[in-house]
């Protein structure tokens, strides 16, 4: 029963509408900067190799009709999706397009394990039915474990992407622990160089602190699943300053798994948090008009008692 539970928490759905909002307009920026040469490969389907699921599905080569398709489909859907009008409806179209055009944009050979937590996201959000539509989404408090299960599955699916990071790791140095204390960095600054990794080059031991930092970090990860308030904010802030690290000194961002990181915030008191600053203004501003209308009384009265 307590993994039932575990796995189901109520959560208000203002987070869903919010995380919604964030991650349909984000497939949009991902489409054009990150995944963006799906619509390339159309043009020219014999550089196509497909990858497993696409096999099981038996999905047809990409071309320049279908991925042309695909990409004002995935437009039009996440728009909707995003005003969370139809949410449900557009985001079952979104998922599997979306899913498509990641398959065909990593067919080359590289699959990027950064698009893990945003496509598993994609597939979980429609299955969540909630009340307000538009904006009145946004501060909808209603706690149901239908929410809570889709942001458990994106808060394992986030974990996920770093603990089997580590296995990967530990896997291909034959499960030892050699990774770490090897040059991997050094070679991957020499193959990306950037100033602030260069200038790194004449600090080796800094390079060997961050790789055990780094493997440490992924393979504790999913620690984060458990902590609570404070310290999963921390672990969360860790992870994201650990992607900060990789973007400073090899210019290697992980935007697509940083984003699914909300799925860890509190987005739901973001309207009650607006409402209640709104309503403290509004009120000042009450007090204040009403002591400037009796500054002028208190003034005739004043004027009459030294007049008597």
């Amino acid at each position: 029963m307590k993994v039932a539970n575990w796995f189901t928490p109520a959560i208000a759905v203002a987070r869903i509408a919010w995380l919604r909002t964030i991650l349909y307009l984000f497939v949009i920026l991902d489409m054009h900067a990150f995944v963006r040469d799906t619509r390339d490969k159309g043009e020219h389907p014999g550089l196509y190799q497909p990858l497993l699921l696409a096999r099981i599905f038996d999905l047809p080569k990409p071309s320049v009709a279908n991925t042309t398709a695909l990409y004002f489909v995935l437009i039009v859907a996440c728009l909707v999706a995003a005003t969370n009008y139809f949410p449900r409806v557009a985001g079952w179209i979104v998922a599997p397009a979306f899913t498509w055009w990641v398959l065909i944009g990593m067919s080359d050979g590289k699959v990027d394990h950064d698009h893990l937590a945003l496509v598993i996201a994609l597939w979980v959000l429609p299955t969540v039915k909630v009340a307000g539509r538009g904006l009145a989404a946004y501060g909808d408090q209603t706690r149901t474990e239908a929410a809570g299960w889709a942001i458990r599955c994106i808060q394992i699916s986030v974990i996920a992407t770093y603990f089997l990071s580590s296995i990967a790791k530990l896997r291909s140095a034959g499960w030892a622990l050699t990774w770490p204390g090897s040059a991997v960095l050094t070679w991957a600054i020499v193959r990306r160089p950037h100033p602030v990794g260069e200038w790194l080059l004449n600090y080796p031991w800094m390079l060997h602190i961050m790789q055990w930092v780094g493997i440490i970090g992924e393979f504790c990860s999913p620690v984060i699943l458990w902590l609570k308030g404070r310290w999963q904010l921390l672990g969360a802030l860790f992870f994201v300053g650990f992607h900060a690290a990789n973007t400073a000194i090899l210019l290697i961002h992980f935007l697509p798994t940083v984003v699914c990181w909300l799925a860890f915030a509190p987005l739901e008191r973001i309207v009650p948090w607006y409402r209640a600053r709104r309503s403290d203004r509004s009120d000042r501003s009450d007090r204040d008009a009403r002591q400037a209308e009796d500054e002028p009384e208190h003034g005739r009265q004043a004027e009459q008692q030294a007049g008597a």
